[in-house]
């Protein structure tokens, strides 16, 4: 029900900013539009959701043409026909081996009718792009980065306590000393085994 009426709130947005005057003024320049952030987990030393900032570009397969923008989450963008809201943005913490950066972000593109529809709704991943994509002729979506911090992680585990090398036990390998006066005799070498054609010549 939250979702529905900030996507009602957003579609509200566009279609105001879209009658503010002229399109090719507002196709220069982004224009980013606050709304409420959504709620935080406020776990202890991680940076809140509302203060994380997403760097996203939006690509205009026409041309070729780029546009970074910089959002914190609950804040969206108008460039030319799309607008890109920025909904939460998540990096795996530093202790964890698969690194992964991602934004949830809304796209709405502007139709030639001028009403504004929905496109996507998701996670997008910059380590993984073609995990989930923004199927659009004309826009896609990427995610750069995602400026959040953790607390510090987990201490490395201890080092191994290392032994002297000293030992009462005698070591693999080695026969035990002969009482003084006596000899070690070596013993005879072990015959190799019959190979196969010795087997069959008997």
């Amino acid at each position: 029900m939250r979702l529905r009426k900030s996507a009602a709130a957003l579609l509200a947005l566009a279609v105001a900013a879209c009658g503010r005057g002229d399109d090719d003024r507002n196709a220069a320049q982004p224009v980013i539009s606050n709304a409420a952030a959504p709620p935080s987990s406020n776990q202890p030393g991680v940076t809140p959701m509302g203060q994380r900032v997403a760097k996203l570009g939006i690509l205009n397969k026409r041309n070729g043409i780029v546009q970074d923008v910089s959002l914190h989450p609950g804040q969206s963008v108008r460039w030319k026909g799309v607008v890109v809201r920025l909904r939460a943005c998540e990096m795996t913490a530093p202790w964890e081996e698969e690194k992964l950066t991602g934004a949830f972000v809304q796209v709405d593109v502007q139709r030639p009718d001028k009403a504004w529809a929905r496109v996507f709704s998701g996670w997008l991943f910059k380590e993984s792009p073609s995990l989930n994509v923004v199927e659009h002729p004309v826009y896609d979506i990427s995610v750069k980065s995602c400026e959040m911090t953790y607390p510090a992680g987990p201490a490395a585990p201890a080092a191994p306590v290392t032994s002297s090398n000293l030992s009462s036990a005698r070591k693999l390998g080695t026969a035990p000393a002969a009482p003084s006066g006596e000899s070690t005799a070596t013993p005879p070498p072990a015959e190799p085994a019959p190979s196969a054609a010795d087997n069959n010549a008997t």
